[in-house]
């Protein structure tokens, strides 16, 4: 269906219907996607995040740009907040033209001078236009459209200037008889006596369109039983972006990093997803060759005995964090980076494994084997780009997305905060080329050797059990794992034994640091403090 007759079979329902404000084409998008059936393009929320006043410093072309992004980016209709219609009845006559090609559905222009100011800045020292004059634009209007369901709204400020209910009645009547498909009664009170009022008095048919900003408190109930066809929710995005934007920023600016604000914002895969990058994939997968998708292999095959009782029915990566288990966090990591192909390698009670889009691959020797003979079960998808995890790990967003960045075909993530003393529990200590430094450098930080047996004192970190392959690092696990398949003692062999192996066949294998924000849950101790992380 056409957008202009979605507005106008909006503005004929015989129920009451809902407008949210948007002010580019990425809010036109969330307020489609949250079930909205219109949209509200606020002169006020547009002219905001232009960052100009709501004066009609931005030109009605700047607004048409904007306008025009919104429109491309949804199905919907977009009613277009038109100030005064820009000028005169000749620059109205043009802007209804430019906005029907970009397929907008409809303009309201309100009763005051141009330049306009907003509403709610001294409303009662406005000037309201002739309404003679006014219903001669409505008219220019309606005779300029070529489609005949282009809706004008046309709004009175007769209440914001105080002139109160019989000037708004007489004016509604002269906007009527103009040809306006929809009349906006605009107040700004904290109650809805003046809508109230209006309501009672009019006598015709023609739509009633109302905004209430000031009196929000009022409840919809009383919209519908007054026969009110369409509530616009006029600026609450821009306002809530605006607060969400200084926490934010406040936050950086405070505490120098993104630790405390990156696990509240949108990831970028959002981003993303609502700029449509899948249908440019699927356009890439229609028009250019295609390109092998990056997979990840996380080990969660050990029933993890220290952790006792608590896996007894399930191995430990199916623990749940927050209503969520340890394997469903992983790969939800994996997923907003964009790896959608995830194998776990599951061994004790793999029955008890049920993640959704997570495929299995057994270990049917998981009681007596180690990481090593798992990531050999899952070989054949160790192919182009990947990741291999341990399942016992979680970890702060950014810690993947930075490793996703780095260089290198073999890259593994490296904690360097490792203590004064020895750890307790079982840990692949590690000696880089170089330490850990918060400066920048372009000096590549490249494995020596890892050995649980280092002190901390010799070691520049802990491998948290988390790694990034090339196509060409893939191909050179899997030739390692040939290799060492045909050793003495294969099944028991850690991930150390693979990784310096690697090293002292000559394979770099490259250090992405970080300092902490990552837990490994190997006892009953690590995973309370999970619960809290």
């Amino acid at each position: 269906m056409k957008k202009t007759t979605q507005l106008k079979n909006l503005l004929q329902s015989d129920r009451t219907e809902f407008l949210m404000e948007a002010h580019n084409g990425l809010s036109a998008r969330i307020v489609e996607e949250a079930g909205f059936t219109g949209i509200w393009g606020s002169g006020l929320a547009i002219s905001a995040a232009l960052g100009v006043r709501d004066n009609n410093e931005a030109s009605w072309t700047q607004v048409l740009d904007v306008v025009e992004f919104m429109s491309d980016a949804v199905e919907i209709p977009i009613l277009l907040d038109g100030d005064t219609g820009y000028g005169d009845f000749n620059t109205l006559r043009r802007v209804v033209r430019k906005l029907e090609q970009r397929q907008v559905a409809g303009i309201c222009i309100e009763d005051k001078l141009f330049p306009k100011t907003n509403s709610f800045i001294g409303g009662e020292l406005q000037e309201l236009a002739d309404p003679q004059e006014f219903a001669g634009k409505i008219k220019a209007a309606k005779d300029t459209q070529q489609d005949a369901d282009f809706c004008v709204v046309a709004r009175t400020e007769a209440f914001i200037t105080g002139w109160g209910l019989e000037e708004a009645i007489r004016r509604a009547h002269v906007y009527r008889e103009a040809g306006v498909d929809a009349l906006l009664i605009h107040s700004k009170i904290t109650r809805a006596d003046e809508i109230v009022s209006f309501m009672k008095e009019w006598d015709h048919d023609t739509p009633i369109v109302i905004v209430p900003t000031k009196y929000y408190s009022t409840p919809t109930e009383v919209f519908e039983d007054l026969g009110v066809s369409l509530v616009i929710w006029a600026n609450h995005l821009v306002r809530s972006s605006i607060e969400a934007m200084q926490r934010t920023a406040r936050s950086i600016q405070t505490e120098r990093n993104l630790f405390t604000v990156e696990d509240g914002v949108a990831p970028v895969q959002e981003i993303f997803r609502l700029q449509g990058a899948e249908e440019l994939k699927e356009a890439e997968r229609r028009y250019r060759p295609l390109q092998p998708a990056a997979t990840a292999i996380i080990l969660a095959a050990s029933r993890g005995e220290e952790l006792k009782t608590l896996t007894a029915e399930r191995p430990k990566a199916m623990l749940t964090l927050g209503n969520e288990p340890i394997l469903q966090k992983l790969f939800d990591a994996f997923r907003s980076i964009g790896v959608r192909d995830v194998h776990a390698v599951v061994g004790y009670r793999a029955d008890a494994v049920d993640v959704p889009s997570v495929k299995k691959v057994l270990n049917e020797q998981y009681a007596s084997t180690k990481e090593v003979f798992s990531l050999a079960c899952a070989a054949e998808h160790i192919r182009g780009d990947a990741y291999i995890s341990f399942g016992d790990i979680i970890f702060k967003r950014y810690v993947l997305q930075a490793l996703q960045g780095e260089a290198g075909d073999i890259v593994i993530v490296v904690d360097s905060n490792t203590g004064a003393e020895p750890p307790a529990r079982y840990t692949e200590l590690i000696k880089v080329s170089r330490p850990y430094t918060p400066a920048y450098t372009e000096e590549p930080a490249l494995m020596e050797t890892m050995d649980p047996e280092l002190h901390p004192d010799e070691a520049d970190g802990e491998w948290i059990g988390l790694m990034k392959l090339t196509a060409a690092g893939s191909d050179a696990i899997r030739d390692a794992l040939e290799l060492l398949g045909l050793q003495d003692g294969f099944e028991t062999m850690r991930m150390s034994r693979l990784l310096n192996h690697l090293v002292s066949a000559g394979v770099e294998v490259h250090v992405s640091y970080i300092a902490g924000n990552w837990l490994d849950i190997d006892d009953i101790e690590k995973y309370s403090e999970a619960l809290e992380f």
